[in-house]
């Protein structure tokens, strides 16, 4: 394999794992609780210690399929023999093909048993070969059209579930918070349509490459920026964590903090390297244009005649 391929496949190995290892922080209840009171209307003026008791226990991370069929009711049986109905999931070790919600999960109210179901999605920038909102509306359809066998059968459409799906893109110019949902313009009459338009929600969160203020209004910004930030080192992120949001640091979380620090160390020396290789390519061309064989190009750069050798040698399979 030839050294720029070989440092692109561990480029992208290294941000597979930086991915899974910031959806597995995500999903860690003391950071759903704030997620939760920064984004939803029904959690904003509670306190984590409230909030955090009302997520249910099954929080699905990369295991529910999107695709129309695949997220409906799947039926398992408790120790009592009792039949639950819940969201299917695929095994982690055969889920290749499949396009999975990165976090998803119920959320009860503290006003009664009602529950919503909450998707959360983490993207390390803005995709550029689509809109990220219509993929987010997608999730959110996704979301309520599944229901169907699962939360409410035949055409008992009352009891559909309220759902919100939100959308944490790093590295943006600025930060930046929008809620999408359904409005209702009247354009005659004075009708009043029954049903409940707050069905569906989207919240786009986007963070800054630079970490919040610590300001009331950029809370959860500081918070999700520190968490996922490709410069802050261990300590930074966990005296954050512990000493801002009183997070509590289990040997779990402080375990997956690491293994993210040095994913992405390693990132940012892939990318280091790669640049240096890139440059290097663009001075064996040059003097290859002048005539310059390998061995004197080599002492020129102060490199090993093999290096050289591998890279003219790739100079001129291309060319």
């Amino acid at each position: 394999m030839n050294t720029e391929l070989k440092n692109a496949v561990l480029a992208t190995d290294l941000k597979a794992q930086y991915d899974a290892c910031a959806k597995k922080l995500l999903g860690y209840k003391d950071i759903l609780a704030q997620i939760l009171i920064g984004a939803v209307e029904e959690f904003q003026r509670m306190s984590p210690e409230e909030v955090k008791p009302l997520i249910e226990d099954d929080i699905h991370i990369g295991k529910v399929p999107i695709d129309p069929g695949l997220t409906n009711a799947v039926v398992r049986v408790d120790e009592d023999g009792k039949e639950i109905i819940g969201m299917n999931t695929v095994n982690e070790e055969v889920n290749a093909g499949y396009i999975l919600f990165d976090i998803i999960f119920y959320v009860r109210l503290k006003a009664g048993r009602s529950k919503i179901i909450i998707n959360v999605e983490a993207q390390r920038k803005e995709p550029a070969e689509y809109d990220i909102l219509n993929r987010a509306v997608f999730y959110a359809s996704r979301e309520i059209s599944s229901q169907k066998n699962r939360e409410f059968v035949n055409s008992n459409y009352n009891d559909i579930k309220k759902v919100y799906s939100i959308w944490i893109c790093m590295n943006m110019s600025e930060n930046s918070m929008n809620h999408i949902h359904l409005t209702n313009d009247t354009i005659i009459g004075n009708q009043v349509w029954k049903g409940n338009e707050d069905l569906v929600n989207i919240v786009m969160i986007g963070l800054a490459k630079e970490i919040s203020p610590k300001e009331e209004k950029h809370e959860l910004h500081r918070l999700l920026g520190a968490l996922l930030s490709e410069t802050l080192n261990e300590e930074e992120k966990l005296d954050i964590l512990k000493n801002e949001y009183h997070i509590p640091m289990e040997k779990s979380i402080k375990e997956d903090v690491k293994v993210m620090c040095n994913l992405s160390e390693g990132i940012e020396e892939r990318g280091i390297i790669k640049g240096r290789t890139e440059l290097l390519k663009q001075q064996v061309r040059k003097k290859l244009a002048k005539g310059q064989c390998v061995e004197v190009i080599a002492e020129d750069l102060v490199e090993e005649v093999e290096v050289i050798q591998t890279i003219v040698d790739e100079i001129q399979t291309k060319e």
